[in-house]
């Protein structure tokens, strides 16, 4: 199976932090730079709402750029105020530096290998012959003086010899590519530009297939809808302009579209879908020149894809007819469309992830958000199951189909990303790299525990991380954070950011509610659109938990989350702002009367739905759009939003007119602060020293605003 290489971003956060006693003294009411008030009505189904904020929306205009300087330079001098801030970023910069390495993946000669040194920006490329020494074959820290243009795609030949670059400027989602001779490492070729949500598959040596939209007009980029992705063929050699559109468009308008070449190289597949949620399969033989584009799947319904062809047959992983999926097998018949689908692997009560290598199928299945991993042969019978280190993350074995000797990365809340090296005749595991954190997991405790939601009686469970010997007397501060939606998973990994909590008596909760998809599609559905207060209602349920429990109290409860994660912050802190004393929401949808009218929001209307749909959903997201529910005569917690100017996944007016909102009607001594980093994006490629220092910020408003006036 051809992989796609990224470089994930490690957030990491270590000291020993002793918390003092609270000074409950210390809060004033604070005061904001004037934010104009100009009002917007829109009438939806008869009803009016007024926007007082809209002209947020326009980041080109000089005010919204006046008053993000303003909001940074009051956030900044508040921050430059707590005494210990410094201090817990000199502990980030302190602990971070140490070596990591990603898996080695096989390309033509050479064997890959992601590294970085400890405090480098960018994870630098590396490349080695067998047993010859290791050298840098791509440095990313060199393509900005900052460290804010990133590597985020690498894309090979079959055999090794050529290459395709993506790189993301200021973290913004669209990518320049650039094609490079592997050997010498010269650029063949012009460099493609405006490319957006795309992979890079090859077709031989001769040319790949990518996807982008139209790039809306200059000085929009960054906010426009994006509405059409389009497939294009790119010929080596040739110009931008002359490459070939081989699917989407006006005929068939989808607003994502991939195209993937078949490791075998034999077949053309394009998935094809209108929103994140239930995708088309297409089909074209490459064998024969005139073969058309053939329909394997023609509707949205379900989720589908091609993991795997051998000679005629395709298997596939589907949640057709099995919500917890299932890999299924089709015959393609030339002129005559495909046989009927075969079960290779069933459907379980586990949720089913596939990754294949060494000609094998590796199943991966949640067992409560937890791995466990199979292998199968081609027919769907079971070999065995890969022991594990105990209970946590397993990532899918990566490697190609011929090799035998794979790779997989096990991490938990208390066992740092350990690489393994994996023999597909014997099933053995041998470790391969080991995270060079200090970090002793015999000194922590991490437990599953299941928690109900009051309300309808569900249950959800919930990952808690301590230090050993801590004191359940609800004072301990505690960092709850969510997400609860478009079908994420989160599973445990290990997050050094968190020691910090952890080393001074604090406590790190995780809690796998409803929209996500730790029980498959039933549970994401279970969160969507009309049925989306059910996530709030399981991350409040989950904060009286903690504090029926003990583990904290209201005092000390920090609520985080980014992107739906931000909407859930904002969701919960606006309907219970007396159950929380700090929330942080990061990149968050926020508005959810406006979501869908910039980028590619319109996208997201599977999990949202949106105002337009009818009456009773503009009613629904009105009942709880964070934004819309802010009103004065309330003491909402300690709040810092946070986002970046280049995100142009979701637009950073979410956070502002948010942030002008709640400073305008918060009525308590809680201050209301708005972080906007520049030259950064949703988060992906985000350099180390970036990283650091907005961890240092938010770790320290948390403590601070928790009444915490000295850190020893």
């Amino acid at each position: 199976m051809k992989l796609q290489y990224t470089i994930a971003a490690i957030s990491i956060l270590a000291s020993s932090l002793a918390f003092m006693q609270p000074d409950k003294t210390k809060n004033k009411i604070m005061t904001y730079p004037q934010t104009e008030i100009i009002p917007v009505n829109d009438t939806f189904f008869g009803t009016e709402i007024v926007d007082p904020y809209r002209w947020l929306e326009d980041d080109l205009d000089p005010k919204t750029k006046n008053w993000i300087f303003r909001q940074n330079e009051n956030t900044y001098n508040y921050l430059s105020q707590i005494p210990y801030r410094e201090k817990i970023k000199k502990n980030l910069e302190n602990i971070w530096n140490y070596e990591r390495f990603s898996a080695p993946f096989n390309e033509g000669q050479y064997t890959y290998f992601y590294k970085n040194n400890g405090l480098q920006n960018q994870s630098i490329l590396y490349r080695q012959k067998q047993n010859a020494e290791a050298s840098v074959f791509l440095d990313p820290n060199t393509f900005s003086k900052d460290g804010t243009s990133s590597l985020s795609d690498v894309s090979f030949t079959k055999d090794g010899k050529i290459l395709a670059i993506q790189i993301s400027e200021g973290g913004s989602d669209w990518r320049k590519v650039i094609v490079m001779n592997a050997e010498t490492k010269e650029t063949i070729g012009d460099t493609l530009i405006d490319v957006k949500f795309s992979g890079i598959s090859w077709k031989g040596n001769e040319g790949f297939y990518y996807s982008s939209y139209d790039k809306p007009i200059k000085g929009s980029e960054l906010s426009a809808m994006t509405n059409q992705h389009k497939l294009f063929y790119h010929k080596l050699g040739s110009k931008q302009s002359e490459d070939k559109l081989i699917f989407g468009g006006s005929e068939t308008p989808r607003r994502y579209i991939g195209g993937y070449v078949t490791e075998d190289e034999r077949f053309l597949i394009i998935s094809a879908a209108t929103s994140t949620n239930g995708n088309e399969l297409y089909l074209k033989d490459l064998s024969e020149i005139e073969n058309k584009i053939l329909p394997l799947v023609s509707h949205f319904n379900n989720n589908n894809d091609v993991v795997h062809s051998e000679g005629n047959t395709l298997y596939i992983l589907t949640d057709m007819g099995a919500p917890n999926l299932r890999l299924v097998k089709t015959e393609y018949l030339k002129d005559k469309g495909f046989s009927e689908w075969s079960d290779v692997i069933p459907e379980t009560k586990m949720p089913l992830s596939i990754s294949t290598g060494g000609g094998k199928f590796f199943a991966s299945y949640m067992k409560d958000a937890c791995s466990q991993l199979l292998q199968y042969n081609i027919n769907g019978t079971l070999e065995r199951e890969i022991t594990l280190p105990g209970k946590g993350t397993a990532g899918g074995l990566s490697g190609k189909w011929e090799e035998n000797q794979l790779y997989y990365t096990f991490t938990s809340y208390i066992y740092p990303p350990t690489i393994f090296s994996y023999n597909v005749n014997d099933g053995s595991s041998n470790l391969f790299k080991k995270a060079g954190v200090k970090f002793d997991p015999s000194q922590y405790e991490s437990i599953q525990v299941f928690y109900e939601n009051e309300l309808d009686k569900t249950k959800i469970p919930m990952m808690i991380t301590y230090k050993k010997g801590i004191k359940m007397n609800g004072q301990n501060p505690t960092m709850l954070y969510g997400y609860g939606g478009f079908n994420v998973s989160l599973t445990p990994s290990f997050s050094t950011a968190m020691l910090a909590w952890l080393d001074a008596g604090g406590i790190y909760a995780v809690p796998n509610i409803r929209g996500g998809g730790e029980y498959g599609k039933d549970w994401h559905d279970a969160g969507i659109q009309m049925k989306k207060q059910n996530v709030f209602n399981d991350f409040i349920a989950a904060a009286n938990y903690l504090i029926n429990k003990k583990y904290t109290s209201s005092s000390y409860l920090c609520i985080s989350g980014g992107s739906n994660g931000g909407l859930l912050i904002g969701a919960c802190m606006t309907q219970r702002p007396d159950l929380f004393r700090v929330a942080l929401p990061a990149v968050g949808v926020l508005d959810m009367l406006r979501y869908h009218k910039f980028t590619a929001g319109a996208g997201w209307a599977y999990d949202y739905g949106t105002a337009d749909d009818s009456k009773e959903m503009f009613q629904y997201l009105l009942k709880y759009s964070p934004y819309h529910n802010l009103s004065k005569g309330k003491n909402y917690p300690a709040t810092m939003v946070t986002t970046g100017d280049h995100d142009d996944r979701v637009v950073p007016a979410h956070s502002f007119k948010f942030a002008a909102k709640l400073q305008s009607v918060n009525d308590g001594p809680n201050p209301t602060l708005i972080r906007i980093e520049t030259n950064a994006g949703h988060g992906a490629g985000k350099p180390t020293n970036m990283i650091i220092a907005e961890y240092a910020d938010r770790f320290a408003f948390a403590l601070w605003n928790m009444g915490i006036t000295e850190l020893k």
